[in-house]
């Protein structure tokens, strides 16, 4: 018999396993480096570790790379073999989807999207072999490049590689990102290599549906940048149908059997803007308010979220004065005062400056 799952058994579900709230931790129990953990901005990465228990500020045993969408995300170091084997797209199709508007001219002049990864991959391992600016890495490759690979950027004025083939590329050319550059600072991982086979704990397909589910292809390509087909393709075996508020969905097999033993979510955190959490693609089971969220995930400029007792409370957005920090929730429900400043606190914490004010409109 298909289980019937509500939003709230949602809520609760991916709370738990992203283990948001945990006491302690380190990176090799936190099941969120298994997919990566994006690193966007001074409330990435480090402080949704901080958030599951884990104090990851001196990086140790942990890198940096571009893998899902693009965007920097961290890993547990002894992972990046089988990392590189998994953010790695699936297809031809998979690839040309994911590098988007450069795929155009690669068509054009007949050279396939998979080729040219391989190629600014290649180029790329030549140039950095040593630290290197991500400016003077993209100038490098300009000179190296044919026309294809190249755009006018008309707000600098100057021709580049395309953005997305660039950040592809790095991992499979063997770079990581030094922590804390910005610019970005590549460098090489000396004797890096993709893995032969995916490690199941780092297959992306599945983590989506571990971490983030229960879901459906197309909520996971979308979360990927990847085709649904593709996706179907690759849907694990043990996945089981469920339903949620009516609406047909799959969870792994084991999730599915401990869903009576989820507890009750509780706490009050304050979520990156860029937060696993907030990262599933069926953003209505999480703010079902269309104005909410809209507020939530603009177009640019992305506050933080207040997670109270599992749900989204409000936003939050911070600012730096000096050596201090004031932190502006905007709340959409009540929330005690005391534990969002305790949040905030904690926050402040983890730069390193005092909380200075908290604001609740």
């Amino acid at each position: 018999m298909t289980a019937a799952l509500t939003r709230r058994q949602v809520l609760d579900l991916r709370v738990q396993a992203q283990q948001i709230g945990r006491a302690a931790g380190g990176p090799a129990d936190t099941a969120v480096l298994d997919l990566g953990v994006q690193d966007t901005g001074p409330d990435g990465g480090r402080w949704a570790l901080a958030l599951r228990g884990v104090d990851a500020r001196d990086g140790a045993g942990l890198v940096t790379v571009w893998t899902i969408r693009g965007a920097p995300h961290l890993y547990r170091r002894a992972d990046l073999p089988g990392v590189a084997a998994a953010a790695a797209p699936f297809s031809e199709a998979d690839a040309t989807k994911r590098v988007f508007d450069a795929a155009r001219p690669l068509t054009a002049a007949g050279i396939g999207t998979l080729e040219a990864l391989d190629t600014v991959a290649a180029t790329m391992r030549s140039v950095v072999t040593a630290p290197m600016v991500k400016g003077e890495v993209s100038g490098r490759l300009t000179a190296l490049l044919p026309a294809p690979y190249l755009r006018h950027c008309r707000p600098c004025g100057a021709t580049h590689v395309y953005e997305q083939p660039f950040r592809l590329a790095a991992l499979p050319a063997g770079l990581e990102l030094e922590p804390g550059t910005s610019p970005p600072v590549l460098r090489p991982v000396p004797g890096l290599a993709p893995a032969a086979e995916v490690p199941p704990h780092l297959d992306v397909v599945r983590g989506y549906l571990r971490l983030l589910g229960p879901a459906t292809p197309a909520l996971v390509a979308g979360y990927l940048d990847a085709p649904v087909r593709d996706v179907r393709a690759r849907w694990p075996r043990d996945a089981v149908e469920v339903t949620v508020d009516g609406e047909r969905r799959w969870l792994l097999a084991g999730d599915a059997a401990r869903l009576p033993d989820v507890p009750t979510a509780r706490g009050v955190h304050l979520l990156g803007p860029f937060d696993l959490f907030l990262q599933a693609r069926d953003r209505p089971l999480l703010v079902p308010d269309p104005a909410r969220a809209r507020t939530l995930w603009p177009v640019l400029g992305r506050p933080g979220a207040v997670l109270a007792d599992g749900e989204v409370a409000g936003t939050w957005r911070p600012r730096r004065a000096g050596a201090s920090l004031t932190v502006t929730a905007e709340l959409w429900a009540p929330v005690a005062r005391d534990a969002i400043e305790a949040a905030a606190e904690r926050l402040a914490a983890s730069r390193g400056v005092p909380l200075r004010h908290l604001h609740t409109d």
